[in-house]
């Protein structure tokens, strides 16, 4: 067998689509799991986000490590320019946007967007009880 073709099992170029897939998935279970305990949009931004991100995560980058998607980078030489151009930027798209998402998801979750409401100011008291008006 040639170690070119086939990668060593135990090596870091076996090893990262599998992470890659995992990390995906993972981070989908866990955005499902925030989701179930809320309404609204924070579910809806969480979920759609780490949907986009899985997609990426455990589709797009092991298709480019597999060698089934052709990398795009200036100056090489592609058998069609204009599909790895393409599969570029569905890449970037998606997992720019899965991020965007996910964060906005994540910060109405905590809840960081809710205004602080203004206090009130008292008018302080300017005459004692124990003095006169006079």
């Amino acid at each position: 067998m040639d170690c070119a073709l086939f990668p060593p099992l135990a090596s870091i170029d076996a090893a990262r689509p599998v992470f890659m897939i995992v990390m995906g998935v993972f981070l989908m279970v866990i955005a499902w799991r925030m989701a179930r305990e809320t309404t609204g949009w924070s579910a809806r931004l969480l979920v759609g986000g780490a949907f986009l991100l899985c997609i990426g995560y455990a589709i797009l980058i092991p298709m480019y490590e597999a060698g089934k998607i052709e990398r795009y980078f200036p100056g090489a030489h592609l058998h069609s320019p204009s599909t790895a151009l393409g599969w570029h930027a569905v890449k970037l798209v998606v997992m720019n946007a899965g991020w965007l998402v996910f964060g906005l998801g994540l910060r109405l979750h905590a809840g960081l967007f809710r205004s602080i409401a203004p206090r009130k100011i008292t008018k302080a008291q300017t005459i004692t009880i124990h003095e006169s008006a006079a």
